[in-house]
């Protein structure tokens, strides 16, 4: 299960190793004719709009959902799409839908997971200049919602704890936390953890998305400074961003506790 993961484990801890200045230029050697994200829709009714954390976990759960769907296996037929895909940075774009812009994107293959008042459909990643215009007509920008207070997590999910220290929009941060599943799925799946990956995939990659003090931020910083341990002794995994947008080069957007 989970092979198109394959590319994107063997590289992890090359990546947190690399100098902060340097992880927008590595970022940057994908074939520019060639680029490819994977469209994370947030649905934004005006009528009910989705609380933060509900939203993120949804995010989080969707964009891995698809990598583990049986879709993605070798016969599948969104195979080919993802290993191209997560052979290169694994992109990914949040924009928002309402109405009959949410009906349609509904068609298009992919998975959507609803988490209490938020629903998220994350698409099979292509080409950014061939997507679809059920894709391409929808704002990425105007996405945001305020903070919220969620209870405490609970101990049977994995949870990704957000960098207190930096500021992101959400759609910035449902981008952030669909790399911190994909790269803990990835980290099982190289383990040899198949079952429990499967058993995970079968409850839609459910998750807890919240906010860390900055006294849990600087353990959780601690503990992930040397990925392999981190991994293997303590199910954590950090989410280590290129600064395209938003945030600096080499920021460390999420970290991902595994439960144990």
């Amino acid at each position: 299960m989970s092979g198109v993961l394959t590319a994107l484990a063997a590289r992890y801890a090359a990546w947190l190793a690399l100098p902060d200045e340097d992880t927008i230029a590595v970022a940057t050697e994908d074939d520019q004719n060639d680029v490819r994200a994977m469209p994370v829709i947030l649905r934004f009714e005006r009528a009910t709009p989705p609380g933060r954390s509900d939203l993120l976990e949804a995010a989080a759960a969707a964009a891995t959902a698809v990598c583990l769907d049986p879709r993605a296996e070798p016969d599948g037929e969104w195979h080919d799409d993802l290993v191209a895909w997560i052979a290169m940075n694994i992109r990914k774009v949040a924009r928002r839908a309402r109405g009959a812009h949410w009906q349609a994107v509904a068609d298009l293959p992919g998975r959507t997971i609803t988490v209490g008042t938020a629903e998220v459909r994350a698409l099979v990643p292509g080409r950014v200049d061939a997507m679809p215009k059920e894709v391409t007509r929808l704002q990425i920008t105007g996405s945001d919602v305020p903070p919220d207070e969620p209870p405490a997590p609970p101990s049977d999910v994995p949870v990704l704890w957000l960098n207190p220290t930096v500021a992101m929009t959400v759609g910035k941060a449902a981008a952030q936390v669909g790399h911190g599943t994909m790269l803990a799925a990835a980290l099982l799946a190289g383990s040899g953890r198949t079952a429990e990956l499967a058993d995970w995939a079968a409850k839609d990659c459910r998750c807890a998305v919240r906010t860390a003090t900055p006294a849990q931020w600087a353990e959780l910083r601690r503990v992930a400074a040397d990925p392999i341990s981190a991994w293997a002794n303590h199910g954590m995994v950090a989410v280590r961003d290129a600064g395209f947008t938003e945030v600096a080069p080499g920021t460390v957007t999420v970290a991902v506790r595994w439960p144990r």
